[in-house]
């Protein structure tokens, strides 16, 4: 089969590898239709090779077709159309039957001390073969997979695989008061669909900062009130005090994480680990840190006084310290982590009508055959081409 396979810094190409095979009794093999390129995946592509070998498949957001069931497989059959999501969760444990699905104690990357094992995201996660390819095997046939119908577009599904259920559990997890405000620091994918939901959901105003024209003009024209920050700069928080009668948004949901502007010294680090052996790389990663704290400084910054802060973009590290005095002193809830996938499937399934209320159908800015991986990659990682989500075709 054809796959997207990472060979190094900003190098990924499409080779012809082996087909998945059925190793499990519960194992299903998707043929896979669409899958996206995730904000997460230019991690991988630009700082995180430490925790690559060449050759490893990329991809966690795959949606298709069964085409091979393993013989104890009874929830889905041959012809089935499914979305895999991104974390690979048993269903059964106790962590997934209290929701906590990315913490699922079955994959669990316990030799590293992380949570459950992610499609195509790395050692950290467990170097499972990603979803950027024609084929992909799944465990869990009978409680992973999310069966939906034949018929609507793949658009308005594949983004159950990540993007839906990370954004609504940075909704819920701000934890917004029913007519309230939040701003949402980063207008990409995530921070786009979460701004969507959080006033689907009943949000009086949502403030959405960011510094690219395209994702700004985006978020504009859905309603949300955009604050570019390449004009307000070290003031946002000001002017964000000023549209909320000086005590800023009930909530923040940062979705940006670990790829914050304007943090020289954090971009030195990741070059730099990047460049070192990959058990010195690993350990510089680990240990130093390669985070900036920008992001977060900020929503510390911008939420009211006992308000939330939900944590959604990615962090690899801890460079700086976190502002514990100003949290305690605001008396701040901060909440965080890996989405929880299978959780909030239910909540969002029946949004995804002819009505479109989330706006997915549309939500891809480029559908790109999966031999144009590549080249989308570069894109994306440049913001070029007013690249926010791309969708590949295999």
């Amino acid at each position: 089969m054809r796959a997207l396979a990472w060979h190094g810094k900003r190098d990924v190409r499409i080779d012809t590898v082996p087909d998945p095979k059925i190793v499990d009794a519960t194992d299903i093999i998707v043929r896979v239709t669409s899958t996206g390129i995730c904000g997460s995946d230019l991690h991988l592509y630009e700082v995180l090779g430490p925790y690559l070998d060449p050759g490893d498949i990329l991809g966690h957001e795959p949606m298709g077709v069964v085409e091979e069931v393993g013989p104890e497989v009874t929830a889905v059959s041959i012809g089935d159309r499914v979305v895999v999501p991104f974390n690979i969760s048993c269903g059964t444990c106790w962590m997934c039957t209290q929701g906590l699905h990315s913490q699922c104690e079955t994959t669990q990357v316990t030799e590293r001390g992380m949570g459950a094992s992610l499609f195509g995201f790395s050692k950290l996660y467990g170097q499972v073969p990603g979803g950027q390819a024609e084929l992909l095997r799944v465990p869990f046939g009978n409680t992973l997979p999310v069966k939906v119908p034949h018929g609507p577009p793949d658009q308005r599904y594949v983004y159950l695989s990540d993007v839906l259920p990370t954004a609504w559990q940075s909704v819920a997890y701000a934890d917004i008061p029913q007519g309230g405000t939040v701003t949402v620091l980063g207008l990409g994918p995530i921070g786009d669909m979460a701004a969507r939901i959080a006033l689907h959901q009943g949000a009086s105003k949502v403030i959405g900062v960011d510094l690219v024209p395209e994702r700004l003009a985006r978020a504009r024209a859905r309603g949300v009130h955009t604050l570019d920050l390449k004009e307000h700069g070290k003031k946002v928080g000001e002017e964000i005090r000023s549209l909320t009668g000086g005590r800023g948004t009930d909530a923040v949901i940062d979705a940006v994480g670990m790829e914050a502007h304007g943090a020289p010294l954090a971009k030195a680090a990741q070059q730099f680990a990047g460049l070192l052996p990959d058990a010195l790389g690993e350990k510089m990663m680990g240990r130093a840190g390669v985070d900036s704290m920008a992001a977060l400084n900020t929503a510390v910054d911008v939420v009211r006084r006992g308000g939330t802060i939900s944590l959604i973009g990615v962090y690899g590290g801890a460079v700086d310290p976190m502002p514990m005095l100003t949290l305690f002193d605001k008396q701040i809830q901060l909440r965080m982590g890996q989405a929880n996938v299978k959780r909030w499937v239910p909540n969002i399934l029946p949004l995804l009508t002819d009505a479109d209320v989330l706006g997915v159908d549309d939500f891809a800015t480029h559908t790109l055959p999966l031999e144009e991986g590549p080249r989308a990659y570069k894109t994306f990682q440049a913001k070029e081409d007013g690249m926010i989500k791309t969708i590949l075709t295999p």
